[in-house]
């Protein structure tokens, strides 16, 4: 008997069908497709679709062509961690640390010396960025924002006069600061928050005694309430909560002494005015329209400091 060799057929003398494998796995089998690419995909590479499963690059390819969900005011889904919130928060925490650590009297400078043991005594470091205006010190030396130290309107507000001073403000940024940097994103909510703070400081230039000093986050924190009244009108949300809350704040800056009363005022009028910008930009051009906002409003307190500078060293 003779033996012949050939390749394996079915009944009608035609190849085999072989199994399909993992594109990815040559090793593996499977009869199960990638719905958009029609590769042949094992379980390990298989992402759940609307429809069925796809394979790794073509879920990757969809995520890229996909627009990423924006907020109405156009912030981006990383504000619902609220990055920015913590960071400021920790931010303000350090900067206390490091004024306690410069006082001589630790003691005084974390608190006990104010109203009811609200606010703790001057420190070095609150010496040297608090709002002040323009002040001759003892050994004949002139400072303050008129002689030409303008960074004290932005470092006072992470500044605080005490622990107590700090906790209250650093309670009030973390209950409004969440609920704000998740409908603005991050980068709208530090916006606001600077502007604000920065607006307070400018106007506690303008409108306090020259050599007084005033810091703190509450400049900030007081535009936070006028903004996150003006967001929720505007996604058409109850206010009635935050109303009480604001005139109990208000009372609070007019009757308690040693609060900055232009300090929260300005704070609370910047921030209403910079919320506007955010909350009422219209869609199709609303970044520009928020950036450019918000450079107006800086332009307008710069003009405003280089005029009170104007009227006390001319």
């Amino acid at each position: 008997m003779t033996e012949r060799s050939g390749q394996a057929g079915d009944a009608t003398g035609g190849p085999v069908p072989t199994t399909p494998v993992c594109y990815r796995h040559p090793d593996r089998e499977t009869y199960v497709r990638c719905t958009r690419c029609d590769r042949p995909i094992c379980p390990e590479c298989m992402r759940s679709a609307s429809v069925g499963h796809q394979c790794p690059e073509c879920v990757s390819e969809g995520r890229r062509s996909v627009r990423p969900a924006r907020t109405a005011f156009g912030g981006g889904a990383a504000g619902r961690e609220g990055y920015v919130t913590k960071t400021l928060i920790a931010l303000n925490v350090l900067v206390m640390v490091i004024s306690i650590a410069s006082a001589r009297n630790g003691a005084a400078a974390a608190g006990g010396s104010g109203f009811g043991g609200l606010f703790g005594g001057a420190t070095p470091l609150t010496d040297w960025g608090a709002v002040l205006g323009l002040a001759r010190f003892s050994d004949g030396t002139v400072g303050g924002v008129a002689d030409g130290e303008w960074y004290r309107l932005f470092t006072a507000m992470f500044l605080h006069f005490g622990l107590p001073h700090l906790l209250l403000n650093m309670w009030g940024l973390w209950v409004l600061g969440r609920t704000l940097e998740a409908v603005l994103g991050p980068l709208r909510f530090l916006a606001l928050y600077l502007i604000a703070g920065l607006g307070g400081n400018v106007a506690a230039y303008l409108f306090s005694p020259v050599n007084q000093t005033t810091a703190g986050a509450s400049t900030a924190i007081f535009g936070l309430f006028a903004a996150i009244f003006v967001i929720m009108r505007r996604l058409g949300r109850d206010t009635s909560a935050i109303v009480p809350i604001l005139v109990i704040n208000l009372i609070f800056t007019f009757t308690v002494p040693n609060i900055s009363v232009a300090g929260h005022l300005g704070g609370l009028f910047t921030g209403a005015l910079m919320a506007l910008v955010l909350a009422y930009a219209p869609r199709m051009r609303r970044t520009m329209f928020q950036a450019a906002g918000g450079a107006i409003l800086l332009v307008a307190l710069l003009g405003l400091v280089l005029v009170r500078t104007g009227m006390l060293v001319g």
